[in-house]
């Protein structure tokens, strides 16, 4: 099996660089040279404190910058691979959906349909859509696959007169939003955010994963033209298998700094984007 124990390149100790951003990169530059694939093994953090001259220190700070960048991963017991590239998503700032930007960068995206159909809106989707608790409005439940690997959980809830146009319509290859366009119905603008949580049992079934694993979970309230709510979703993201990209620029901000108080409340600091 390929690995790269052919690296001959040294550490430069009178570099300004750190060893270990040193170590980062002679490894990186391993696997693109060697034309190593997702699951080849890596040399062991021994083999490498040897053949460098490093402290075992050096070597897993490299370790755990390569991993933390979805390059690597380390597995308990068994060593350390190249991973597969992590998915870049947008969703965070803008309001694209998963299925438009899996797809403008080549990927695919499957859905399994778990659930489509009408029901009564809870307190928490009737405060998010502006809506008496009670009134019917329509969901969508989906378990979404990128390039055949389990991606992450959605429920999406939509007003009963934005959501009934959806209901029978095949959504296992399609995009809900461009669906939802089809029908006039257009997100101008809304709010969303991103925290970490873990996996339930249930989830982690679902999702390919051990319970307890980190997951990502948005939550987004989309707005049409005239303001009113036309979708409220969260979905879990595989935290294994997704990065989050924000679009920054000096005089704008693209999200909102949030201060969490004592009873797990959230109130804005400041404006978004």
């Amino acid at each position: 099996m390929t690995t790269i124990d052919s690296i001959s390149d040294a550490i430069d100790r009178h570099s300004a660089a750190p060893m270990y951003d040193q170590l980062r990169q002679l490894i990186v530059d391993g696997i693109e040279r060697d034309g190593l694939q997702p699951g080849d093994p890596l040399p062991g953090e021994h083999r490498l404190c040897e053949r460098y001259g490093i402290s075992r220190t050096v070597v897993r700070q490299a370790l755990a910058q390569l991993e933390h960048e979805g390059l690597v991963e380390r597995v308990k017991g068994k060593g350390t691979f190249v991973s597969r590239p992590r998915t870049s998503e947008s969703l965070v700032h803008t309001l694209v959906g998963l299925y438009d930007d899996v797809e403008r960068r080549g990927g695919h995206v499957h859905s399994d349909v778990l659930r489509h159909e009408r029901t009564t809106a809870d307190e928490e989707v009737a405060l998010a859509l502006e809506l008496p608790v009670g009134s019917p409005v329509v969901a969508l439940e989906r378990l979404r696959h990128v390039d055949g690997e389990p991606w992450s959980l959605s429920t999406t809830w939509m007003p009963d007169a934005v959501g009934t146009p959806t209901l029978g319509a095949d959504l296992t290859e399609a995009s809900l939003y461009r669906l939802l366009a089809d029908n006039g119905v257009v997100a101008t603008h809304g709010v969303r955010s991103a925290e970490a949580t873990v996996a339930t049992h249930e989830q982690a079934q679902l999702l390919g994963v051990s319970a307890g694993s980190a997951l990502l979970r948005l939550r987004s309230v989309s707005r049409g033209a005239d303001g009113a709510p036309m979708e409220y979703f969260i979905a879990y993201h595989r935290g294994d298998r997704s990065r989050f990209e924000f679009q920054l620029q000096q005089e704008q901000s693209q999200a909102s700094l949030l201060h969490v108080d004592g009873d797990g409340g959230a109130s804005p600091a400041g404006t978004v984007g």
